[in-house]
């Protein structure tokens, strides 16, 4: 999407909220977003707070959804007859990628007695092959929900699964993917930077890898990181997950030292611990989406309803 037709001298969150209330427009943003876009947002969350504020959406005629690509087709699955955009359709995730409908419909039929349980980072057609729907917020209880007596396949995430597989003690097949930017963290960097802090408590999504998981002091979803982070009596806090909820931590603990979790030395990328797709968003094409309202979520109405079972049945079990 071209940002050359816009004003340079628009004050673009004036015109944001403008067109919120002309388009009767809702904005929902992910943590990992941009800190400009994250204040701008009617409702700022996890993957888990984003569904259950897209499921509840009422009022609003748009949902402009500030993310990557599997939040918004979350929207628009729990929102069939409203507009939903996302600022760039390139806005995609290294887990969905991972996972296509295809291979895991193949791999349903060659485990039959399988339950299927999907992250929600993973497109609306993996969806639509899947029993149950969980979020890295409340993977746990689904999975603890679940008939004792079935087996499990898990995808597309193998770290949120053995992390699950060790909170549970309930043994899983897991799919072989992985979030691009949490297996970048780097256990020997970490280990160095907790001897130079030790005050610091390290936490970590369960999207980490296991030899980065078993430094953590605490090990939970972005929101809880958060959570943790504000309630916490500690003062300093090595933090590794995506480096866009560092906004919302200093907002919540202003008086708190977050360091940066380290990544391991790529060819001197300084940015590693940001989601490249996650970035694709801007301020400038978050104005355009709700000036022009596109790009659009578009889905086949009969898959739409396939994939809402599985996330329904999630809500209900996180409800």
């Amino acid at each position: 999407m071209s940002t050359t037709t816009i004003d340079p001298a628009l004050d673009l969150f004036a015109e944001i909220e403008r067109l919120k209330h002309e388009r009767r427009a809702v904005v929902l943003a992910h943590y990992y977003q941009d800190s400009e876009i994250q204040d701008l947002a009617d409702h700022l969350g996890d993957s888990l707070d984003l569904s259950r504020k897209a499921q509840a959406e009422q009022d609003a005629e748009v949902i402009l959804f500030c993310g990557v690509h599997f939040m918004a087709e979350t929207a628009k699955i729990l929102n069939p007859r409203k507009t939903v955009v996302l600022p760039d359709l390139a806005a995609g995730c290294s887990l969905a990628d991972s996972c296509p409908a295809e291979a895991l419909r193949a791999w349903k039929r060659s485990h039959p007695e399988h339950l299927v349980v999907s992250y929600i980072n993973c497109t609306a057609a993996t969806k639509a092959e899947s029993d149950v729907i969980c979020t890295s917020s409340n993977a746990e209880k689904v999975i603890r929900s679940l008939p004792a007596d079935r087996p499990i396949l898990f995808a597309p995430d193998q770290n949120l699964g053995r992390w699950l597989m060790k909170k549970t003690g309930r043994p899983m097949d897991l799919w072989p993917g992985t979030c691009l930017v949490h297996v970048t963290f780097s256990e020997r960097r970490i280990v160095d930077l907790k001897v130079r802090h030790p005050q610091a408590r390290f936490i970590a999504h369960p999207e980490c890898d296991p030899a980065v998981l078993r430094h953590a002091d605490f090990v939970g979803s972005t929101k809880r990181l958060l959570e943790f982070v504000r309630d916490s009596e500690h003062q300093e806090f090595i933090v590794g997950t995506e480096s866009g909820i560092l906004h919302s931590m200093h907002k919540a603990a202003p008086n708190k030292l977050l360091i940066e979790a380290p990544i391991e030395e790529r060819g001197g990328c300084t940015s590693c611990s940001q989601c490249p797709f996650m970035k694709l968003n801007t301020l400038e094409k978050t104005y355009l989406a709700l000036r022009d309202l596109t790009p659009r979520i578009e889905l086949d109405e009969a898959l739409r309803l396939r994939a809402e079972i599985p996330l329904l049945r999630m809500l209900a079990v996180s409800a």
